[in-house]
């Protein structure tokens, strides 16, 4: 059940005149209770107590109600369970007015009044399985709040067809204000609850005139409003923020909205709520796409902190911690930290902006405390505002739910303030404003409007979780805002939707103190995006933080993670550290960081039509344009050659990535005009290329150009070719390393093979043709594998092997036949080990890394990888590598210095 069915089902049976049956009826509250078990002990077949007024179910409740000293009466209960060899896990004793309750394996506690029971209902969650921890973790109270939320919204959207969603939400907004205001202090306690109880009717037909009169004048100071203001009225303060600026649109109201917005005041706690998740819940709330995730739509405070700690909060600490002692020094950080200007430029509900905010308000707080311990007489005067901070957000309701959590985050704090601070008020009311949270698309608004700052004056630093997209998720209107945004680079078709915030934030920094970090997906720094993007941010910037992936995700039930980067940017010419970080989060400074997220040049890697270090080409496979006309199964095949013997002669075995991972091979008719001549009249063949010419006459211009040849594949001259320059030179059959072109990046080597001339590889592999068996061993190495995982492309979250853009591009040393000859050595004895282990690459390789498939990869095979791996290691770097990093950054070097000789 949902937290809000537990509470309205205890509500209900508290609210009952007669609580003759309350226990039996609380227990059914609590569903993994079974049913019959309720039904025997209504009936005294099962209630192991034979005392007046009690109940004593096994393993689960023993149960007292008294009408004399409740206490008295607890204790007496507590010594028989003590005498009992197996506990019940709650005694509950109740007089209807108070109830003593205990947990007898946790020894939690609660007492409290018997009104107030619907609101504890967690405590007994463990009737359910659900023990504190569990509960804790997924049903926080602002999971309760949004639950009630929801159901509220529901009902008044569905009363006001016709109602604006700005009226609606702008309603909603303010109720939860008053709900807040009246838990918190900031009205009278339960102010708003009372007044809706005591001044509208039942039905709720007056509820909307009630609302719009109390909204009517929380936008004025009491000596402002009309005299013959009523009482009721007057007792609300004065709240400003433009919250009650906007006149209330006119709704319809009943007795079950009237009924809801009473239960969210009396079964809530709202002063327990967290406005940073809140915030995301209620938006999560009113978007109807995301109202089945409730509770997904957050993000996690110490993920916030990998964004903003490197990029602001760190320094800020340290300069504090060399500040304890000093005055002045203090004095002036107190000064600075409220000039600073803050921007989140695609903010949703302010998660990044509240966090912050708070933050520095808790270093505000400790910089008082500390000024106070060297003795130093000071007046509170506020440093740290709300007007510091902006951002801009497409959903109008976002901005209002923003705004709302951020005066919650300001009432929270100033609370802290006064608890820690002796003398230190600083009221809530009126609200203040927050610097501009601005309604719009980030991509096509100018952000210096939004927040102006001046070039080295201001400090100033953005920083958010922007929508990602990946190119093909994009819709028209995207794409297009993705171009002009971009400035119309080329490759925007193929860009994620994130590289505008990168683009346009490089741009808005540049020539400034400020800094940015966003989270991002990593395709951004990996693969062929780097290079269609990453040149145009750095002519001005140059990156100062990067966590190269991590899993970002919430502790929402059911949440979603997914693989991201933090990358951060400051204008180039500034001495600041700079810092990668891994996924536990330590860090190293280096010099330079590369866009590919390791120590480096700012140098990107595009697509090469010929190999960088000489290597034998490497070709797409085969391209049949055939329809499948020129495939057959295993079982095709033999069928065929059953009936036409002679037919073996133009068949060959045909495969690419998935056919050599799983070992299941096809057969192809391959034919060239002379064999075609020989075999045109057999009935098989001639049906097969029949079906070909009407296919390829039928399809675009290069197909139509094929028609003629319809018993050939569309490309084979590489091969073809590949194959006679080799006789030339050779009495050995030609050897060929299939490159799988999408593998697993689950695999901690990409599974390549080496085929023979009777194999056809196919276009879903890389095909290298002649190739040497040292080549085989450089590719199948570690080093090659950490080229891929970060020039290479991705096909969802699969390696995408590309001749063009891995192969042509990796750097390969100058290597000894010596150190050929040893990485020959290593190849041969993979290849025994596979053929001795038997099964299938995809057996042998396995998934070691992958969660939901532990099968590990053969071990024999991976020790005999990382001696391969050892060998070339010492042909780029004679001492070997600590880490990946490491690799990849000295591929990178590698990789420079031949462009550099090549004159590129």
């Amino acid at each position: 059940m949902a937290i809000t069915e537990y509470e309205d089902q205890i509500q209900s049976i508290i609210n009952e005149p007669n609580h003759e049956g309350f226990v039996y009826d609380f227990l059914s509250v609590y569903e993994k209770i079974p049913k019959a078990t309720i039904t025997k002990l209504r009936k005294g077949l099962n209630n192991l107590s034979k005392e007046p007024g009690e109940v004593y179910l096994k393993n689960k409740l023993y149960f007292k109600q008294t009408d004399s000293d409740l206490m008295q009466a607890y204790v007496d209960v507590q010594a028989r369970v003590n005498e009992l060899g197996t506990k019940p896990r709650f005694i509950i004793v109740t007089d209807y007015k108070q109830l003593l309750a205990k947990d007898t394996k946790t020894h939690d506690s609660l007492d409290i009044e018997f009104s107030k029971l619907p609101q504890k209902f967690e405590f007994f969650l463990a009737w359910n399985g659900i023990e504190k921890a569990d509960f804790d973790k997924e049903n926080p109270a602002d999971v309760r709040a949004a639950e009630r939320f929801a159901k509220l919204y529901d009902v008044v959207v569905k009363d006001n067809p016709h109602a604006s969603r700005k009226g609606l939400n702008l309603f909603l907004i303010r109720v939860l204000f008053c709900l807040f205001a009246e838990d918190t202090n900031i009205f009278e306690n339960n102010l708003f609850t009372n007044r809706v109880k005591q001044m509208t009717k039942e039905d709720g037909t007056d509820f909307d005139a009630f609302v719009s009169q109390l909204f009517g004048v929380l936008d004025f100071e009491k000596s402002q409003r009309p005299v013959d203001t009523p009482s009721w009225l007057n007792d609300f303060p004065y709240v400003d923020g433009d919250l009650f600026k906007d006149p209330h649109e006119s709704l319809m109201f009943s007795s079950k909205s009237r009924k809801l917005i009473i239960d969210a005041g009396e079964l809530l706690n709202w002063n327990q709520v967290n406005p940073d998740i809140l915030g995301s819940m209620i938006q999560a709330v009113a978007s109807e796409d995301s109202r089945s995730h409730l509770g997904m739509h957050y993000t996690s405070v110490p993920n916030i902190m990998k964004v903003i700690k490197p990029l602001f909060l760190d320094g800020l600490r340290e300069d504090f911690e060399a500040a304890k002692g000093n005055e002045d020094k203090l004095q002036h950080l107190y000064n600075r930290i409220g000039n600073i200007k803050f921007m989140d430029p695609a903010c949703g509900s302010g998660n990044f902006l509240i966090i912050t905010y708070k933050e520095l308000r808790q270093l505000e707080i400790d910089i008082l405390k500390e000024l106070n311990n060297l003795g130093v007489a000071t007046m509170y005067v506020p440093s740290v505002t709300l007007n510091q901070f902006y951002g801009i957000e497409i959903e109008d309701f976002a901005c209002d739910v923003t705004r709302l959590s951020l005066w919650i985050a300001e009432h929270q704090m100033n609370v802290k303030l006064h608890d820690e601070v002796s003398d230190a008020v600083r009221p809530t009311l009126p609200l203040h404003h927050a610097g501009a949270i601005v309604n719009g698309n980030a991509l096509t608004i100018d952000w210096q409007n939004v927040m102006d700052i001046e070039p080295e004056i201001d400090e100033a630093y953005l920083f958010g979780n922007p929508p990602y997209l990946g190119a093909k998720k994009q819709n028209e209107k995207q794409k297009e805002d993705l171009c002009n945004a971009l400035d119309q680079n080329p490759h925007f078709k193929k860009l994620d939707y994130i590289s505008a915030w990168f683009y346009l934030g490089a741009k808005y920094i540049s020539g400034s103190k400020a800094a940015l970090a966003f989270v991002t997906t990593n395709s951004i720094v990996q693969g062929e995006q780097v290079d269609m993007l990453w040149p145009a941010i750095l002519q001005n910037c140059e990156i100062i933080l990067g966590y190269k992936s991590f899993l970002w995700s919430n502790n929402a039930k059911k949440n979603a993670g997914v693989t991201v980067s933090i990358v951060g940017l400051m204008a180039k010419g500034h001495q600041t550290t700079k810092k990668l970080f891994d996924t536990a989060g330590y860090f190293v400074s280096v010099e330079h960081i590369s866009p590919y997220l390791v120590a480096g040049s700012d140098l990107t890697v595009p697509s090469r039509t010929t190999s960088l270090s000489n290597l034998p080409d490497g070709y797409l496979g085969c391209l049949s344009l055939d329809k499948g006309n020129f495939i057959f199964s295993e079982e095709q095949y033999d069928e065929v050659t059953a009936q036409y013997p002679e037919l073996t002669e133009i068949f060959k075995k045909y495969g690419g990535s998935s056919e050599l991972i799983h070992n299941k091979f096809r057969r192809t008719l391959w034919m060239n005009e002379e064999s075609y001549k020989k075999f045109s009249l057999n009935p098989v063949v001639a049906k097969r290329v029949e079906a070909v010419y009407q296919y390829r006459i039928s399809g675009g211009v290069s197909a139509r150009g094929a028609a003629n040849t319809p018993f050939e594949f569309f490309t084979h001259k590489v091969r073809d070719e590949k194959i006679i320059n080799h006789h030339n030179n050779n009495d050995t059959e030609m050897l060929s390393i299939l490159v799988p072109r999408v593998s697993s990046q689950n695999r901690l080597y990409v599974p390549m093979g080496i085929v023979g001339e009777d194999t056809v590889i196919s276009d879903s592999a890389t095909a290298i043709y002649d190739a040497p068996m040292w080549l085989f061993g450089l590719l199948e190495s570690r080093i090659h594998m950490e080229w891929l995982k970060n020039v290479g492309g991705r096909l969802k979250t699969d390696f995408r092997y590309s001749a063009n853009l891995v192969y042509n591009s990796f750097p390969v040393p100058s290597m000894s036949t010596r150190r050929k000859n040893e990485i020959e050595s290593c190849v041969y004895e993979i290849l025994d080990i596979r053929e001795e282990e038997g099964g299938t690459l995809a057996d042998l390789y396995g998934s070691p890394l992958a969660e939901k498939n532990p099968k590990s990869m053969n071990p024999r095979l991976l020790e005999a990888h990382q001696k391969l791996d050892e060998v070339v290691d010492r042909a780029y770097k004679a001492d070997g590598f600590k880490d990946d990093s490491q690799r990849l950054s000295l591929l990178l070097e590698l990789y420079e210095e031949k462009v550099q000789s090549l004159g590129e």
